[in-house]
């Protein structure tokens, strides 16, 4: 008993000495022991609120009844209750009085307001495209024009593709056919066009343009185009891909390819370059010729020169 009254005693004296360091502010006194219990219950409320997430994430991914996205939001909206919780019960746990800091309280959340109008925005839509599952994890997407993830704008670029890595509170990270990592802040999301290549269905449809001069058998070439697309292992036998005239154009008659792939992800320029380099193949060995513009130049002697000779 005397080793537990001696330790009861040394620990009352040093809260009393830490009580007796501080700073008297109005009719408020800021205490070396107030500065520390604060930061000691804000720790353990910190830590309990982590092992309590890390537990509930535990038993949702053991849960085979939510897919990613149900999960994900779910895990969202828990965090968020478990630390306003946790936050509201270390203010009462520490008895500070709310009351005297109602002034400054409001100037200071009008303040963090105007500051965090973006990342409260950002919060706000993350939680809708979790609810709305438009955008789920593992979803190939196109943001806008392809800028925001590094792609070319201009006429006839092929658009930079990335995968839904994680949807976070923030931004939402796409790792595009580069291998770089995008953060996409959720708000973007909301506000500009996406395209969603896997919101149906994985399988995407590509188009190429491939013209033929007038002089070749065409029903050889739209049966070669087709062989060509067909030995290429990404492209999928069902549907079949097919060839159609489009147009009779000044030099060429105008055919448009178009084959099914199921993975946007792994790129797009580089499967149309191999079924590109294998028509240009294909096209020499039949002796098919691609029509491209030439121009000719003529000289003619001058009048004069003409009648003396």
């Amino acid at each position: 008993m005397s080793v537990r009254a001696d330790l009861r005693e040394g620990a009352e004296g040093i809260a009393a000495t830490m009580r007796a360091i501080g700073i008297d502010v109005g009719q408020y006194r800021l205490s070396l022991y107030s500065v520390a219990s604060t930061i000691v219950v804000a720790v353990l409320l910190y830590l309990g609120v982590r092992l309590a997430m890390r537990a509930i994430k535990w038993v949702l991914r053991r849960n085979g009844k939510i897919d990613a996205a149900q999960r994900i939001l779910t895990e969202k909206l828990i965090a968020i209750a478990l630390f306003v919780f946790a936050m509201l019960f270390g203010i009462d746990l520490l008895g500070i009085d709310l009351t005297a800091l109602a002034v400054f309280s409001g100037a200071a959340g009008l303040a963090i307001g105007f500051g965090l109008q973006k990342t409260v925005g950002n919060l706000i839509a993350g939680i809708i495209l979790l609810m709305d599952r438009s955008i789920q994890p593992g979803d190939v997407i196109v943001v806008g024009d392809g800028s925001s993830m590094g792609g070319a704008t201009g006429p006839g670029a092929i658009p930079n593709v990335g995968r839904v890595a994680k949807i976070g509170v923030r931004a939402v990270n796409v790792v595009t056919r580069d291998g770089k990592k995008h953060l996409i802040p959720n708000e973007l999301l909301m506000t500009q066009p996406v395209e969603n290549w896997s919101y149906s269905s994985r399988d995407v449809r590509v188009r190429m343009r491939v013209p033929v001069a007038y002089d070749c058998d065409l029903r050889l070439a739209q049966a070669i185009m087709v062989e060509a697309a067909k030995a290429n292992p990404r492209i999928l036998s069902d549907p079949e891909p097919v060839v159609w005239i489009t147009s009779f154009g000044e030099r060429a008659v105008e055919h448009e390819l178009r084959y099914w792939i199921s993975d946007p992800e792994a790129g797009l320029g580089n499967i149309q370059g191999e079924v590109f380099l294998a028509i240009w193949d294909r096209f020499k060995e039949a002796g098919i010729r691609i029509p491209y513009p030439r121009t000719e130049v003529r000289v003619l002697a001058e009048e004069g020169e003409s009648r003396s000779s």
